[in-house]
C-alpha cells in the first residue's frame, strides 16, 4: 500500500496536467494521502467504499426504493416490509431511500425493527440503508442541517445513519459546502457513517473534496445509453477513490424484453409509458437518438442475453457495474407489487465477454448525451 501511496502522489501533477487540458477544471490542490486511500475491495456481491477512515460496505447490487413515492402503484405498508425481509434473504440486502420518497424511510425503520427482533445478528449487520437529503437552496446552519438528519435518523429508527447522500438544486448558492461541512460535524458525533453526493458534476465534486469533504461516492443517472459519468466524472473519481452508484440502469424498465419489438411512435401500439421512470427515460432515449435505435440496442442486448440465458436488464445491470469506479448499481424495487430477485441474483454470476462488450458498444452509438445534456445531474438543473 505505501508504494502505491507513493507512486499516486508521485504521478499526480501529470495527471492533474492531463486532466486540466481535457476537462478544463483545476486539478485538485488539496489531495491528500487519505483521500488517495480511497480504494475499494470488490468480490461478485459486495463492495466497499472508502475514504480515509470512512468506509462502508454495500451489496453492489442496490434496491432503489423511489418506487414507494408514488406513481407506481398503492404500496400497502405491510407488503412492503414482507418484500423488503425477501430481497435481504436473498442477499440484496442494500437499500437506497430519500427524505422525499414518501413512505421510504419509515418503511426501512419498520423492516429494520423486524430484521432485528426475527433475524440473528449477523444477518443485521450486512444491511444497509442508504439514504438522501434533498433540502432546498437555504442558509445551510449547523441547527438546520442536524434537525433535518435527526428526522431521517427518527424515521429509519437507526441511531447512524449508514450513509447519507447531499443533493443540491443551485450551484449559484454555494450553500452546499457549508452544508456538507455541517453533515462532516454529524459523522465526527457518530449521526451519519459515510457522507456521500448524489447528482453532483465532476467541477462540484472537484471542489468538494478541495474543500477537504470525505464524501466516498457520487450517485448519479448511468446506464448503457447514458454514459456521461464515464467521460468526465470517472477519471476524477480515478485520481481520488470517489465510487459512483448508478440509479436509471435499467431506465425504468425500457431496457427489457417489454419494449422489444414495439413501436412507440404509434399511439396506443406499445406498452404504456405509465409511471414517472419510464416516461423520464424515454425522454432520454428521445435524446439519445430515437425509438429506432433503441430498438436496435435492445435486439443486441437480447441476442447476448439469450447467449448466457439470462434477461435484458441483467446485462445492462451487470455492463455498469464493469465500468471505472462503479461500486454499485440500482434496481428499483416495486415493494409487495412484483419482484425480480431471480433475475437481480442473476448479474452476480454473469461475465460478458470480449465479444459481448463489443456488440454493445457498437450498438449504442447515439448522441453524446454530455454534449446534449450536460455533465451529471445538469438535468436537473437546467432552465
Amino acid at each position: 500500500m505505501a508504494e502505491f501511496l507513493q507512486s499516486s502522489l508521485s504521478n499526480f501533477t501529470l495527471n492533474s496536467v492531463k486532466w486540466e487540458a481535457k476537462t478544463g477544471c483545476s486539478p485538485i490542490r488539496k489531495l491528500t494521502p487519505n483521500q488517495i486511500q480511497c480504494v475499494i475491495t470488490e468480490d461478485k456481491r459486495r463492495s466497499i467504499v472508502k475514504n480515509g477512515t470512512d468506509s462502508l460496505e454495500i451489496c453492489r447490487v442496490v434496491n432503489g426504493m423511489w418506487q414507494t413515492s408514488g406513481g407506481w402503484g398503492r404500496i400497502d405498508r405491510d407488503n412492503a416490509v414482507d418484500a423488503m425481509l425477501r430481497y435481504a434473504d436473498a442477499g440484496l440486502t442494500t437499500f437506497d431511500m430519500a427524505d422525499i420518497y414518501g413512505p421510504a424511510e419509515d418503511l426501512y425503520g419498520i423492516f429494520i425493527n423486524r430484521v432485528r427482533r426475527e433475524r440473528p445478528p449477523e444477518y443485521l449487520e450486512k444491511v444497509r440503508g442508504l439514504t438522501k437529503w434533498v433540502p432546498p437552496p437555504v442558509k445551510m446552519t449547523s441547527g438546520y442541517v442536524r434537525e433535518n438528519i435527526d428526522v431521517s435518523r427518527k424515521r429509519m429508527d437507526v441511531p447512524s445513519l449508514d450513509m447519507l447522500q447531499f443533493h443540491w438544486w443551485d450551484y449559484s448558492n454555494p450553500g452546499y459546502l457549508d452544508a456538507l461541512k455541517n453533515l462532516t460535524d454529524l459523522k465526527e458525533e457518530g449521526k451519519i457513517k459515510t457522507v456521500a453526493l448524489t447528482n453532483f458534476d465532476t467541477e462540484r465534486l472537484q471542489i468538494i473534496l478541495e474543500n477537504g469533504i470525505p464524501v466516498v461516492s457520487n450517485q448519479v443517472q448511468h446506464s448503457i445509453v447514458d454514459m456521461r459519468p464515464q467521460q468526465k466524472m470517472a477519471e476524477l473519481c480515478q485520481l481520488t477513490g470517489v465510487k459512483l452508484i448508478t440509479y436509471g440502469t435499467v431506465m425504468g424498465g425500457l431496457l427489457s424484453e417489454k419494449f422489444l419489438d414495439t413501436n412507440l411512435t404509434i399511439p396506443f401500439a406499445g406498452p404504456p409509458l405509465n409511471t414517472p421512470s419510464l416516461q423520464k427515460y424515454k425522454r432520454m432515449v428521445d435524446a439519445w437518438g430515437g425509438w429506432s435505435l433503441f430498438q436496435t440496442l435492445l435486439k443486441t442486448l437480447k441476442t447476448v442475453a439469450s447467449k448466457h440465458g439470462v434477461t435484458i436488464p441483467t446485462v445492462a445491470v451487470k455492463y455498469i457495474l464493469d465500468q471505472t469506479a462503479v461500486a454499485g448499481s440500482m434496481v428499483g424495487v416495486r415493494l409487495g407489487l412484483s419482484e425480480h430477485i431471480q433475475d437481480t441474483n442473476a448479474i452476480f454470476s454473469l461475465v460478458l465477454d470480449e465479444e459481448d462488450v463489443n456488440s454493445i458498444q457498437v450498438a449504442q452509438r447515439g448522441k453524446d448525451l454530455l454534449r446534449v445534456i450536460g455533465d451529471c445531474g445538469d438535468e436537473y438543473r437546467r432552465a
